[in-house]
């Protein structure tokens, strides 16, 4: 786990790589896992003008797809400054101004940020998780965050490769409900079958 101003060094590496042959940088979990995301929320028939939030967007390549499959009203967010600065260069790169992007930090979110239809986290809750300062206080504070951004009966669907399902369950359990878990590349360990990466969808109650 990084602390914050690894993450901002990190973003700002991926900056510069960007500013110099135009590489976005590293998709988390990988193509398939924004694959998966895009086509649960075509299966489920979610129309495309509704408002997603991508939470720790990063370089915002994953809402850069999202509008290139037809939806409108997508918003990013992430703590490091540097973060948002690349996602604009990519957004502007690809011509996609419809996307908002803002430096937020999602443990204490603005008051405007709420009403949203999808949540979508990919490996941010992982981090936070992963702080070595009250781990635990603040996956408390990201559910809470989490039902005041999301409407009632909006959608949140997480990617994580530090939890198992029943730990995810458990960690959401006040206030959601789980729809489904998505397909992820199995392993095998020592003649043992398992998951590197979780991936469910939580419908908020």
């Amino acid at each position: 786990f990084l602390p914050n101003s690894s993450w901002d060094a990190a973003y700002e590496r991926e900056l510069q790589t960007f500013q110099d042959i135009g590489d976005a940088g590293e998709i988390w979990f990988g193509e398939e896992s924004m694959v998966r995301i895009i086509r649960w929320l075509e299966k489920q028939k979610v129309p495309l003008d509704s408002s997603v939030l991508d939470i720790g967007t990063g370089n915002g390549v994953l809402l850069i797809e999202l509008a290139k499959s037809g939806y409108m009203n997508l918003t990013g967010i992430d703590y490091s400054p540097s973060a948002i600065q690349l996602s604009e260069k990519v957004r502007e790169k690809e011509g996609m101004s419809n996307i908002k992007l803002k430096v937020e930090d999602f443990l204490a979110p603005s008051a405007e940020l709420s009403g949203f239809e999808i949540c979508i986290d990919k490996g941010t809750f992982d981090a936070i998780s992963l702080n070595p300062d009250n781990a635990e206080g603040k996956r408390k504070q990201y559910v809470r965050s989490l039902c005041s951004v999301l409407k009632p009966e909006g959608f949140f669907l997480i990617t994580s490769c530090n939890w198992t399902k029943e730990e995810l369950l458990n960690e959401f359990r006040e206030g959601f409900e789980i729809l489904e878990e998505l397909p992820t590349p199995k392993f095998c360990f020592g003649g043992r079958i398992g998951n590197s990466v979780t991936a469910l969808v939580f419908q908020r109650k």
